[in-house]
């Protein structure tokens, strides 16, 4: 049967796989002004509890260099390089989860299944997100850098989560606020004015309570308390439900490419997440 820290970053991972879907609605929008007003609606989900969002100041930097700095690479990334390419390279970010564990996690080993399960997820988050046509242009490098630069501060802020002091969990509603509000000054300083519709703002509310806000409250106490390469193998199972879910509401559609991608990312996800009777040494108790 799964772990709790397991179960809680499929709730994570089954959130954000509607961020395709929902993002659709607000295509036309400032990708900052989406992140800012995203982030800053998903705090509100702990500001019944905001007395504990007082933490240390190493706890805090922590916090705003995942939530901010990977958004903030990302889209820089989009803007410098193709979105497909783009977005493959921040798939990384769950390979370099299993492979830098045990940077981060005195005592953890990477075994052959480990390896093996990260590279069958990467090799089916390559299928699904490119369609199996990729094309790397020396051009776009600096773009591509970026990319990988954000599936490198996600891959390590969410390691170092295991790292840091015991905090509650209702603080990361101040990493939201501070990150989002962080995003709207880079809209005011990089992009037009945005003008929502009545749509695309209860659209900005469902993604901060979801994938945008809701799944890092969630993410948070997974990598808190949970193995880093069972969840890094799980974690390649986002594209696959967000492409499964853009086909069920015709965004879509589903070719044998897709199905050879499927049968990839649940195979890595089972072998990487198979129960390791050799547990982490800061888990062991």
């Amino acid at each position: 049967m799964p772990s709790k820290p397991t179960l809680l970053a499929a709730g994570a991972i089954a959130l954000w796989a509607s961020l395709a879907t929902l993002g659709a609605l607000t295509r036309s929008l400032p990708p900052f002004f989406v992140v800012g007003v995203s982030l800053t609606v998903g705090s509100l989900l702990a500001l019944p509890r905001i007395r504990e969002w007082r933490v240390p100041i190493p706890t805090l930097l922590v916090g705003v260099y995942g939530l901010f700095g990977y958004h903030f690479l990302l889209f820089f990334a989009f803007r410098m390089a193709p979105a497909l390419e783009a977005n493959l390279l921040n798939y990384l970010w769950p390979l370099l989860i299993v492979m830098l564990t045990p940077l981060f996690r005195p005592g953890s080993r990477l075994g052959a299944r480990h390896l093996i399960g990260g590279a069958l997820g990467f090799a089916g988050a390559a299928l699904i997100v490119s369609g199996g046509s990729l094309s790397l242009s020396q051009q776009y490098l600096p773009g591509y850098l970026l990319a990988m630069a954000a599936a490198i501060v996600w891959s390590t802020f969410s390691l170092a989560l295991g790292r840091l002091p015991d905090f509650p969990g209702s603080a990361v509603g101040g990493f939201c606020l501070i990150s989002g509000l962080l995003s709207l000054l880079c809209h005011a300083l990089f992009e037009p004015a945005a003008q929502p519709s009545a749509l695309q703002w209860a659209t900005l509310l469902l993604l901060g309570l979801g994938p945008m806000g809701g799944a890092f409250f969630l993410w948070e106490r997974a990598l808190k308390h949970g193995d880093p390469r069972q969840i890094g193998s799980l974690s390649y199972v986002t594209p696959l439900l967000s492409t499964l879910l853009l086909a069920v509401s015709g965004q879509g559609q589903l070719n044998p490419l897709a199905l050879l991608a499927i049968l990839l990312i649940l195979g890595g996800a089972l072998l990487g997440t198979l129960s390791d009777n050799r547990k982490p040494a800061d888990q062991a108790a």
